[in-house]
């Protein structure tokens, strides 16, 4: 498992989203678009995070990613506002919405999004490899 403590501030989305970029190449048999589902959905967690549970506020945030043969799995914990995933609507793809896509890509690019409120709030996405979901 490999952990990461960035600022809750946008200048360091980049950095981390290039950690991230670099173990989703460790990960055998990933195949097709896996890393840009995984760096895609990494990229609208932290954003919400940042923009959202802590806003204008300094806090931290916490990267957990644990890879294994057959899936990746990332934990983004924080201390900010908590909120419900489940109360976010599905956006109206036909009017081209410029906001509030991050939970539905979220959900459309990774196999398993679950949040957990509290103290740390926890997000966690799981994508499995090509060769797993064939086998599921």
């Amino acid at each position: 498992m490999l952990s990461l403590k960035i600022p809750s501030r946008l200048e360091y989305r980049d950095p981390a989203i290039r950690v991230v970029a670099s173990v989703c190449k460790l990960l055998p048999h990933r195949g097709g678009d896996f890393d840009h589902a995984v760096i895609s959905a990494f990229s609208e967690a932290i954003n919400n995070v940042i923009l959202h549970s802590y806003g204008s506020e300094d806090g931290e945030l916490e990267i957990e990613i644990e890879s294994s043969a057959d899936r990746l799995t990332i934990r983004v914990m924080d201390y900010g506002k908590q909120y419900d995933p489940a109360a976010v609507p599905e956006p109206d793809l036909d009017s081209l919405p410029e906001s509030g896509l991050g939970v539905f890509i979220m959900r459309s690019f990774m196999d398993d999004v679950t949040y957990q409120a509290g103290a740390p709030n926890i997000l966690s996405m799981t994508k499995f490899s090509r060769a797993e979901k064939r086998m599921a």
